[in-house]
């Protein structure tokens, strides 16, 4: 593969669009999604649930259902290639090599019969075929990752593991097979405070170390401000506003991302109640 140039992204997502077919009726959960991602860099996709965050993410490598109950048009260019346009067997190669996932609850994503050490090493040998030890390679990926005494937690299930940890061998599995794109799908949800700041430095020091690309897939604006380099808010499947991060924090344009920016809590914040989102004023301002 080809390295892209410093200025030519290496995910390039344009008019995306996702329509989700049941009986007689359909939906249409994305429309005319553009987005780019450039090698190196952060971008956060933000938005309420039901925004079209995740499905607009599982798309980049068809992980939705197939046609005719879902029907994806649009295109994504990968290093050059469309994604929508790979052969079966080419996208295979694509997942978990060039585009890997984190998702939200790790208890649902590992799986309770296998060891997670067993679990990161059949992704291994399924990419990395030339990898001859297949076990220290994902005991390092473990140690990594901040496991302690990870060559004995090789051994361990899903669940003799705290969902941190828990969280630590999703992000270890994601990472093993040197992908250069990751897609945190709301990575931090079902963790308390503590642990969800640990994921987000744990997930900056290895994009700083490895020059990783990442796609954070977020309902909360509060993680964002020091994670992500730029900034895409999602409104009832569309991107609203989008830009550098930092600009659209500080002068944000759409009265959704006002809104969301509003939620947000504050030191010394006198509001007896948070800010909610008033849709009808949003629907009447974008009228």
């Amino acid at each position: 593969m080809t390295s892209p140039s410093s200025n030519q992204p290496l995910l390039s997502v344009r008019d995306l669009r996702i329509t989700f077919r049941q009986r007689e009726r359909s939906l249409e959960a994305v429309r005319g999604v553009s987005f780019d991602l450039h090698a190196g860099r952060t971008l956060a996709i933000v938005g309420e649930s039901g925004s079209g965050k995740s499905v607009t993410s599982l798309s980049l490598t068809r992980l939705l259902p197939p046609p005719p109950a879902c029907r994806i048009t649009g295109s994504a260019l990968f290093d050059g290639r469309d994604l929508f346009k790979l052969s079966p067997a080419e996208l295979r190669r694509v997942r978990g090599r060039d585009i890997s996932y984190v998702f939200q609850e790790p208890a649902t994503s590992l799986n309770p019969v296998f060891t997670v050490g067993s679990q990161i090493a059949e992704a291994v040998r399924l990419h990395l075929p030339e990898i001859k030890d297949v076990r220290a390679h994902v005991v390092a990926a473990l140690d990594r990752v901040g496991i302690v005494d990870a060559a004995n937690r090789y051994g361990a299930y899903p669940h003799e593991l705290s969902g941190g940890m828990q969280q630590r061998v999703m992000i270890a599995m994601a990472l093993a097979c040197r992908p250069r794109v990751l897609v945190a799908d709301e990575p931090t949800t079902a963790l308390d405070v503590t642990i969800q700041r640990q994921i987000l430095d744990l997930l900056r020091e290895l994009r700083a170390s490895s020059g990783l690309s990442v796609i954070l897939i977020t309902h909360n604006f509060g993680i964002v401000h020091n994670f992500a380099d730029d900034v895409a808010v999602m409104y009832r499947g569309e991107i609203v506003e989008q830009g550098p991060c930092a600009e659209v924090l500080r002068n944000p344009q759409h009265p959704y991302t006002k809104a969301l920016i509003a939620c947000i809590p504050r030191l010394g914040d006198k509001r007896r109640r948070l800010t909610t989102i008033d849709h009808a004023a949003i629907a009447r301002a974008g009228a």
